[in-house]
């Protein structure tokens, strides 16, 4: 029960959190998958997690309604049951990826369903201006949505945890290495989706820089991410130099522009 109730605590704060202040971001794995870790008391096993999902859920974009997957049940769900299952976070990846795509469906129904209907009351109360009503509203809304969506968390822990270990616990080793093997992929296939929209071929040059950086000279990530923030300053001070070049040289040729313009009228005034 105390795992169920930390889990949904976790991902209410998590989605509610992310609206109430305006895409905080707090929805994101790296975010409550260590908030989860720490209250469930193993906070290495919930940074773990986070970092996994995070570099998944990197390359997933929610745009409105369209299908895709919500990643704070997936964050929530994978560190209590990686927890439980003794740290088999490879094979429990796979497992809450369906449960997130769920998840951002239920999300959307509850609020098209649940929350829509009350539009007209809104409508209401902003021609009467209703101040004081319309607030009371949102905010109770706002809660109702996200309880309700907490909920699924909360059972999921609460009546499938048990269900989910005997279910791995019997499934064959060799599957077992298979589903190790996706979970593990799901971060590089996460980091391939964020890099096919941010690939530019001027940019590949640091990209095959950070490969070498870590596969030959074995460098951490926190090293090559102070590289990268390096490099990145350097580059944009350059380039700010460059636009202060460029400023000051189309300044000059519009003074002298300006100032041939006024001489050219001189001459004729003096030749008339």
């Amino acid at each position: 029960m105390y795992d169920a109730i930390i889990v949904a605590l976790c991902v209410f704060i998590g989605v509610a959190g992310h609206e109430m202040f305006g895409m905080a971001m707090l929805s994101r794995p790296i975010v409550v998958a260590p908030l989860a870790g720490l209250l469930l008391g193993d906070l290495q096993t919930g940074l773990q997690v986070g970092a996994s999902l995070e570099a998944i859920f990197m390359g997933v974009v929610n745009v409105g309604v369209t299908p895709s997957a919500e990643p704070a049940i997936a964050a929530g769900l994978a560190t209590v049951f990686t927890i439980q299952m003794d740290g088999k976070l490879g094979a429990i990846i796979p497992l809450v990826w369906p449960l997130a795509i769920i998840g951002l469906q239920i999300i959307n129904m509850i609020f098209s369903f649940v929350c829509g209907p009350f539009a007209s009351k809104f409508l209401n109360y902003a021609k009467n201006d209703d101040q004081k009503r319309f607030v009371h509203l949102h905010f109770g809304l706002w809660v109702l949505h996200y309880v309700l969506y907490a909920l699924l968390p909360f059972f999921a822990v609460l009546l499938g945890s048990s269900v989910v270990k005997q279910a791995i616990n019997a499934i064959p080793h060799v599957i077992m290495n298979g589903l190790t093997v996706a979970g593990n992929l799901m971060p590089a296939v996460g980091m391939a989706m964020l890099l096919q929209m941010l690939w530019r071929n001027d940019l590949a040059i640091w990209y095959f820089l950070g490969i070498v950086l870590m596969a030959y000279f074995k460098l951490p990530m926190i090293a090559i991410a102070v590289i990268g923030a390096i490099v990145a300053i350097a580059i944009a001070e350059r380039d700010l130099q460059l636009k202060k070049v460029t400023n000051a040289g189309v300044a000059v040729a519009t003074n002298q522009g300006e100032a041939g313009t006024s001489e050219d009228f001189e001459e004729e005034d003096f030749f008339k």
